[in-house]
This record gives structure tokens, C-alpha cells and sequence, in this order.
């Protein structure tokens, strides 16, 4: 190779940016969990050293937002503001289920973080509460509602990357017949549509909190014209 010959290939260093970190960072955290997220780990991991990430992120909170940012968008708040706000709700409830249930292991970190820093989330956030708005929520109640949904979704997230047989009583079943026959009831009605127990648990009970929603809206509304 002569001397005016410039070698092609990766770089020695590897090319950091915020994308990069925040990346990484979701990768590391599905890997390790929560409780084994550090730093540290992080820059070992992207092959740098930790004073390196600071060049682009303010730190470890920023970083957690970012990874908040690449979990939900996928979560579709635009539905709110075409659809009435109980379909739309439900529209993203799904989105929101099937987002954390791809990253079970934010859901520990992220449910526990203030949501300042993740701008994208936060947009999300506000197409959700103008669209409860519209749908005649008064405002003190939006937050409510959406936290209360919020609760039910990332629970019904974790419950579909549990063990399939989470439920089965193993050689207890003689002590506990009812429960035993309700847990193969659910398992046949599953294996009948295709679909995971967890969908039919999900799918039940999202009907169920989005009736008791109209319910409270429907009393709220008859409150506030009866003053």
C-alpha cells in the first residue's frame, strides 16, 4: 500500500453520539435490568469512557429520558385527536401495552421517573390530556384518568411476557378445584381464539375500565348541569 493510500474501515473509535448512548442504553437495560444499569456498564459496553458520554448527554437522567423517548414512541397519541376520546383511549391503551411489553425492563425504572426531559413522551402526553379535554373531562380529573389507565396498562404489560403457566396450581389443583377449573376454562377459550390469556385478560378488563370511565364522565357531567 503506498504512503498516500488512507486504510478504510471502522474507526478505532467508535462514533458517539446521543442516539448512540440512549440506545445502548435500552439494549443494556433489556439485557440487565433495571437494577443493573449503571454508567459505568454503559460506557463499557459502547467501548469508551464514561467522561466520554458527558460530551453529549447531562447525564444519567437525561439518558433515562431519552431511553422513556425511544420506549414510547411508538405509542400513537394521534388518535386523539380524531377519535372520541373512549375509543381513542383504547386505541392507545394497545399501543401503550404493546410498547413497554417489548422493554419489560423499563418499566420498573420508568414508572418511578419524573417524565421531565423527554420531550417527545411529553407531546404524547399532551395529545392524551386536550383530547380527554375535548372529550368533556374536567381538567382536574384528566391526570387521574390517565395515571388510573396508565397503572392498568403497564400491569397487563408485565402479565404478557409472564410464564404462560404463572396460573396453573401444579399438584395443588385438588386443594383449589374452582380455581383450577377457571384457569383451564381461560386456557381453552385461549387456544380456541389463538390468541395469548393475556390478551383476553387485557382485552376484558380495558372494556370494563373504559365503561366505568363514560359511567364517571356520564355522573360528573349530570353534577355539574344539576348545580
Amino acid at each position: 500500500m503506498s504512503a498516500g493510500t488512507r486504510r478504510t474501515g471502522r474507526p478505532s473509535t467508535p462514533v458517539l453520539d446521543r442516539e448512540v448512548i440512549v440506545r445502548g442504553a435500552l439494549d443494556l437495560i433489556d439485557d440487565v435490568g433495571a437494577q443493573g444499569f449503571s454508567i459505568a456498564l454503559l460506557a463499557r459496553r459502547l467501548r469508551v469512557r464514561p467522561s466520554s458520554l458527558y460530551n453529549h448527554v447531562k447525564g444519567k437522567d437525561d439518558i433515562l429520558a431519552g431511553v422513556r423517548e425511544l420506549v414510547a414512541d411508538p405509542i400513537d397519541a394521534r388518535v386523539f385527536d380524531t377519535l372520541p376520546w373512549d375509543e381513542a383511549l383504547v386505541s392507545w391503551a394497545r399501543l401503550y401495552r404493546a410498547a413497554f411489553a417489548a422493554h419489560p425492563q423499563t418499566i420498573s425504572l420508568l414508572a418511578t421517573m419524573p417524565v421531565s426531559g423527554a420531550h417527545r413522551t411529553l407531546r404524547m402526553y399532551e395529545s392524551v390530556v386536550v383530547g380527554l379535554e375535548r372529550g368533556g373531562w374536567p381538567t382536574a380529573s384528566v391526570i387521574p384518568v390517565m395515571v388510573g389507565v396508565e397503572s392498568f396498562i403497564l400491569g397487563s404489560a408485565l402479565d404478557l411476557v409472564a410464564p404462560a403457566a404463572m396460573f396453573d396450581p401444579g399438584p395443588d389443583s385438588p386443594q383449589v378445584p374452582r380455581f383450577t377449573a377457571a384457569v383451564h376454562a381461560r386456557d381453552e377459550v385461549s387456544a380456541t381464539q389463538g390468541r395469548p390469556a393475556a390478551d383476553l385478560a387485557f382485552e376484558v378488563s380495558l372494556a370494563a375500565l373504559v365503561d366505568g370511565l363514560r359511567a364517571r364522565l356520564a355522573a360528573e357531567t349530570a353534577s355539574v348541569e344539576g348545580s
